[in-house]
């Protein structure tokens, strides 16, 4: 991952993927109950690097502003909360779907990805593949 400009820039990095983690957490809690050691794990597969310290405050935060609700349940000896979706958190969830169904629309769909600067090597691979294009033609 290359290195932020500024400060500034850091900050709305880790708000953002805060954001989407809180999103993440909110669709499968939306699926189906969810506890966080697991949700720890599925995250890390998408690219995300949360500790417990970081993931229990904000499905706590989460509980505690409505938008989920959890239950305890004993597993292998251990008491282990489970969280799901209220009412609130389906509502708030289909709110923001469409949030970043128009912010994909507008930030990606409508600006092509950047360009690659081009290197010799990738010019010498088109060069053979319209020489080997070229041979097979002419064997033909």
């Amino acid at each position: 991952m290359m290195a932020l400009a500024s400060p500034a820039g850091a900050k709305i990095m880790r708000d953002v993927i805060l954001a989407f983690v809180r999103v993440h957490l909110l669709h499968h809690a939306a699926e189906k109950r969810i506890f966080g050691l697991e949700m720890i794990e599925e995250l890390k597969r998408h690219g995300y690097a949360l500790s417990a310290g970081t993931l229990y405050p904000l499905l706590h935060a989460m509980e505690a502003d409505g938008i989920l609700a959890s239950t305890q349940e004993v597993v292998e000896g251990k008491v282990r909360r489970y969280y799901r979706t209220t009412q609130s958190g389906d509502a708030l969830l289909a709110q923001l779907r469409a949030k970043i169904g128009e912010l994909v629309d507008e930030v990606l769909d409508h600006h092509p990805p950047a360009k690659p600067t081009r290197s010799k090597a990738p010019k010498r691979i088109a060069v053979n593949s319209r020489r080997r294009q070229n041979h097979a033609a002419g064997a033909k």
